[in-house]
C-alpha cells in the first residue's frame, strides 16, 4: 500500500508541474522535493513521466521545466559535496539522476533548449562550491556542474565505492580529500586488488552511468553537418583534465568490461535462476568508453577508413578543418598502455567476450548469451587503432585466431540484415588493419578445427579458407549497401595471399567463382571501379602462384579447369557497340547462388531491399559444367581455339555448379569425368609443370622478407588502391604459362584438355 501512495504522490507533482501556468519559484523546497524523495523504481519514472508531458512543459511552461532541471542538478552537487552520508541522501541522489536521464533527450531534441545546460548557474563557482556573491563570469556553466557531480559521485564511499574510512571521520572532509585512484572498481589495468562485489554499488554505478551517456547523446539530435571535426562538448569536457577522476575512471570502466564473466563457473542455466547485476553495468561502461574514445576523431587510420569506404562523406582538407579540440585524456591513456600483463588481461577478456555467442552445449540454451558484440568490436578497434603496442601483441599472440573466428561469425551472421550494415563495416576494417601485418597471414595456416554454428559448407582446411568461404559469403549473398566494400574485402585477400600454403578445394572454387562473376563483360563494364575488383583477384593468383606454389596445388587445379574464364578476360572487346552488346545482354533478375550447394543463402536471413537511390549489385550463378571444362585445340599458328558444345552438350549440363559430382552429369561428359579421376596423378603432373616454367628458387616455402613488388611494402593498408593494369598483365601471362602447349609435359594433353599434336591439330 505504500508504494502505492508514493507513485500517487509523484504522479500529483508531475501533473502540478505540468498544469501550472504559473512558474514555481526555485525556493519552494516542498514542491520540488517531491520529485526526488520518493522511494519509486526507474520503471515507475519512465511510465509517470511521459513524453507528451514532458513536451508540454517544454512548450507552456519552459520556465518550471528549467527550474526543475536546475533544481535536480543542485541536488547532485550538494550530495557530491556531502559524501551522501545517509540513506535519504543516497535515494535523493538516484532520483535525480532517473529523472535528469528521462528529461534530457526531451531538452536536446528541441534547437532553443540545446544551449540550456551550457548556461551559467548563479553563484557556482569554479571550484564546485555554491556562493551567491560570486561574479557572473566566475560561474560554471550547468553541464559542467553535473558531469563534475556525476563524476565525484562514481567514487563516493559507501555509495558507489567501498568505503575506507576510519571511525569518526567527516564524510563531507573525505570526500574533498579523497584519492579516487584507491577506490577503482575491478582489478586489471594498474590495479591489483579487486573489491568485493557489491550488488547496490553496481546499481548505483549503472544509474550513473546511464546518465552520463544521455549526457553525451545530444550529438544524435543534431542536424547533419559536414564538417567531422565537431567536438561534442559533454564528451570534451568530461574526458578533460577538469575531470580529476579521469583516469581512476577509465580504468574503472575498462577493467569491469575486461574482467567480465558472463558464464562464471558454468553451472547450466545459471542465468535463469540468479540476476546478474553486473551484465547491466558491463554495458553501460563499454557504451561510455566506446563514446568516450570515439571523440578523438582524425588518426590517419580513422581518415584511411573513411577514404576506404564510399559510402562515407568526403572529408575536408587539412588546412579546412577547425581548431582541434582540448586533450582527450581518455585516448592518451588508452595508447599508454604498454606492459604485458595489462595488453594480455584486455585481449583476453574482449576474446572472451566475443567468444562467448560462439559457445555449443548439449542443453539448448543453457549458458548465458550477451548481446553487446558490436560495442566490443569498436573498443577492439580503438585499441588497434590508438595503441599500436596492442596491435603489435595481437599479431604476435595466438590469441589473434579468437579474435578472427567471431568477427567472420558476426559478418557471416549480419551480411543480410540491412540494420546491422554497420557491425559488417567495423569487421571489415579490423580485418583490413589487421591483414596488413606479416604475421596475421602466417596464423592464417593454423588448421580450423572449431566447429562453430555457420551457415557454410563443410570443409577441412585452415583459418585462411573460413575466411575466404566467410567473405564469398558476404559478397554474393550480402545486402547491397555492402557492395562498397567489397575492394576491401579483396584487398584483405591480397594482403594475406603470399601466406598461404595451402588452400582446400573449397576455398579455391570460391575465389574462381569471385573472378567469373566479376569478369563477366556486363558487370565488369557496368561501373567504372569494377575493373580493380578484377585486379585484386588476378594479385591473388599471382601472390599465390608465385610464392606457395607447392601447397597449393588445389587452386592451380581450379584454375585450369576454369581457364576459359582468363582467354575470355584476355580477348575481352572494347569497342562501343561490343559494350553496349554486354551491357543489354544482363538479365534484369540475377539470383544470388551459393557455388558450393547451388542454393540461395541457406538458412540465412533474405536480404531486404535496398531504399531509393541504393546501388544494387548482384553475381551471376557459377555456370554449367560445359563452360568450365569445354573442349579446345591448338591451331596451327600455336593459338588456343575453344570447340563448341553441340546443342545437346549444353541442354544436358546447364544449370550445374563448379563443386558438383561428375557422377551426375550426361554421359557425353565423359572428358569430364575422366578429368576428376586422374587426382592420384594430378601432383606429379603439377610438379612437371613447375619445373617447365620456373627455376626452384622461384618456389618459398614462406614468403620472403619483401613482398611480391620487390622493395615496395607488401600491403595496401589503410592507403589508396594503386592501379594494377600490371597486375592485369603479369597475371594472365603468368596464368598462361601454366597451360600454354610448350609447356605441356608430356602425358598431361588429358589433363589440360590439350590435343595430342600441333600439327595434326586434334583436339580433346
Amino acid at each position: 500500500m505504500g508504494n502505492s501512495d508514493t507513485k500517487l504522490h509523484f504522479r500529483k507533482a508531475v501533473i502540478q508541474l505540468t498544469t501550472k501556468t504559473q512558474p514555481v519559484e526555485a525556493t519552494d523546497d516542498a514542491f520540488w522535493d517531491q520529485f526526488w524523495t520518493s522511494a519509486i523504481s526507474v520503471q515507475d519514472v519512465f511510465a509517470l513521466v511521459p513524453a507528451a508531458e514532458i513536451r508540454a512543459v517544454r512548450e507552456e511552461s519552459p520556465s518550471n521545466l528549467a527550474t526543475l532541471c536546475f533544481k535536480a542538478v543542485e541536488r547532485l552537487v550538494q550530495a557530491a559535496d556531502s559524501g551522501c552520508p545517509s540513506e535519504k541522501e543516497r535515494r535523493i541522489v538516484v532520483n535525480c539522476t532517473r529523472l535528469l536521464t528521462r528529461i534530457l533527450p526531451y531538452i536536446f531534441e528541441d534547437a532553443d533548449w540545446r544551449g540550456f545546460f551550457w548556461s551559467t548557474i548563479p553563484g557556482a563557482s569554479r571550484g564546485g562550491c555554491l556562493d551567491e556573491d560570486l561574479d557572473e563570469n566566475e560561474a560554471r556553466p550547468l553541464a559542467e556542474s553535473l558531469l563534475l557531480a556525476v563524476a565525484d559521485l562514481l567514487f563516493c564511499p559507501d555509495f558507489t565505492v567501498q568505503s575506507h574510512k576510519k571511525s569518526g571521520t567527516d564524510p563531507a572532509e573525505e570526500i574533498r580529500s579523497i584519492d579516487s585512484c584507491e577506490y577503482i572498481w575491478e582489478a586489471g589495468v594498474g590495479f591489483a586488488h579487486s573489491p568485493p562485489l557489491n550488488y547496490v554499488h553496481d546499481l548505483h554505478r549503472t544509474e550513473l552511468l546511464k546518465l552520463l551517456l544521455t549526457c553525451f547523446s545530444e550529438a544524435m539530435y543534431l542536424p547533419p553537418s559536414s564538417d567531422s571535426k565537431v567536438i561534442n562538448p559533454w564528451v570534451a569536457f568530461f574526458c578533460s583534465a577538469e575531470n580529476r577522476h579521469t583516469l581512476p575512471l577509465f580504468t574503472s570502466l575498462l577493467n569491469v568490461v575486461c574482467g567480465y564473466d558472463p558464464v562464471g563457473y558454468g553451472v547450466p542455466y545459471n542465468h535463469l535462476l540468479f540476476s546478474d547485476s553486473r551484465e547491466q553495468l558491463v554495458e553501460q561502461a563499454l557504451q561510455v568508453l566506446v563514446v568516450a574514445l570515439e571523440h578523438e576523431a582524425g588518426s590517419p587510420a580513422s581518415a584511411a577508413l573513411q577514404a576506404l569506404d564510399a559510402s562515407a562523406s568526403p572529408t575536408a582538407d587539412e588546412e579546412e578543418r577547425g581548431p582541434a579540440g582540448p586533450d582527450n585524456l581518455f585516448v592518451n591513456y588508452l595508447s599508454r598502455i604498454h606492459r604485458e600483463e595489462d595488453l594480455s588481461f584486455i585481449l583476453r577478456g574482449l576474446t572472451q567476450l566475443l567468444n562467448n555467442p560462439l559457445i555449443q552445449t548439449y542443453l539448448p540454451r543453457s549458458t548465458k548469451k550477451i548481446q553487446f558484440h558490436q560495442e566490443l568490436l569498436i573498443l577492439f578497434w580503438k585499441f588497434c587503432d590508438f595503441n599500436k603496442k596492442f596491435l603489435f601483441f595481437v599479431l604476435k599472440s595466438s590469441d589473434v585466431l579468437e579474435m578472427l573466428v567471431p568477427i567472420l561469425f558476426y559478418l557471416n551472421d549480419a551480411r543480410a540484415d540491412q540494420s546491422r550494415v554497420g557491425l559488417v563495416h567495423i569487421g571489415v576494417f579490423i580485418l583490413l588493419l589487421l591483414s596488413g601485418e606479416r604475421n596475421f597471414g602466417v596464423r592464417l595456416n593454423k588448421p580450423y578445427t572449431l566447429r562453430v554454428p555457420m551457415d557454410i559448407p563443410v570443409f577441412t582446411g585452415t583459418h585462411a579458407d573460413l575466411l575466404i568461404v566467410i567473405f564469398h559469403k558476404v559478397i554474393t549473398s550480402g545486402h547491397q549497401r555492402l557492395h562498397p566494400l567489397f575492394d576491401c574485402l579483396l584487398t584483405i585477400i591480397v594482403n594475406i595471399s603470399p601466406y598461404l600454403k595451402s588452400l582446400s578445394m573449397v576455398a579455391a572454387n570460391k575465389l574462381l567463382h569471385l573472378l567469373e562473376a566479376f569478369s563477366a563483360p556486363w558487370f565488369l563494364l557496368s561501373a567504372q571501379q569494377h575493373h580493380h575488383l578484377v585486379f585484386f583477384l588476378l594479385e591473388v593468383f599471382n601472390n599465390i602462384i608465385q610464392y606457395q606454389f607447392d601447397g597449393n596445388s588445389n587452386l592451380v587445379y581450379a584454375i585450369i579447369r576454369k581457364r576459359n574464364v582468363f582467354h575470355q578476360l584476355a580477348n575481352l572487346p572494347t569497342d562501343k557497340e561490343s559494350i553496349q552488346n554486354a551491357l543489354q545482354r544482363k538479365k534484369p533478375g540475377v539470383s544470388r547462388v551459393n557455388s558450393a550447394d547451388g542454393e540461395a543463402t541457406e538458412d540465412s536471413k533474405p536480404a531486404e531491399p535496398a531504399e531509393p537511390g541504393a546501388l544494387k549489385a548482384s553475381l551471376e550463378a557459377t555456370p554449367g559444367i560445359d563452360k568450365i571444362t569445354e573442349k579446345a585445340q591448338v591451331s596451327k599458328d600455336g593459338t588456343m581455339v575453344t570447340v563448341p558444345h553441340s546443342p545437346c552438350d549444353g541442354s544436358a549440363i546447364d544449370g550445374a555448379s563448379d563443386t558438383e559430382s561428375n557422377s551426375e552429369r550426361d554421359p557425353e561428359e565423359s572428358d569430364v569425368q575422366r578429368l576428376l579421376g586422374v587426382r592420384l596423378e594430378r601432383q606429379s603432373r603439377l610438379a612437371a609443370v613447375v619445373e617447365n616454367q620456373a627455376s626452384p628458387s622461384d618456389h618459398h616455402e614462406t614468403a620472403p622478407s619483401l613482398g611480391p613488388t620487390g622493395g615496395e611494402d607488401l600491403h595496401r593498408q589503410l592507403t589508396p588502391h594503386r592501379p594494377l593494369l600490371h597486375t592485369h598483365q603479369s597475371g594472365l601471362l603468368l596464368l598462361w604459362g601454366l597451360f600454354s602447349p610448350g609447356n605441356v609435359p608430356k602425358g598431361s594433353d588429358r589433363f589440360l584438355g590439350v590435343g595430342k599434336g600441333v600439327e595434326g591439330g586434334g583436339g580433346v
